[in-house]
């Protein structure tokens, strides 16, 4: 299972979903998904643009899990 660590990540910068979606130009939808975990896919683009955007490496957005 993949961990998604947005929401954390965001509220340590006191961040809201609206911000980062003007501030990257990621769909509002798709950093919701993310944000939620519930997203299935996620095009590369917009891990790239969060990553440079949070100033953080991938493995500090994501992470796998293993299936509990």
């Amino acid at each position: 299972m993949v961990k998604i660590h947005l929401s954390r990540l965001m509220g340590e910068r006191k961040l809201k979903i609206s911000d980062v979606a003007r501030d990257t130009g990621i769909n509002r939808g798709t950093i919701t998904r993310l944000y939620h975990e519930t997203a299935e896919r996620v095009e590369l683009e917009a891990i790239e643009k969060l990553c440079a955007y949070l100033d953080c490496k991938i493995e500090d957005l994501m992470e796998i899990q293993p299936n509990a």
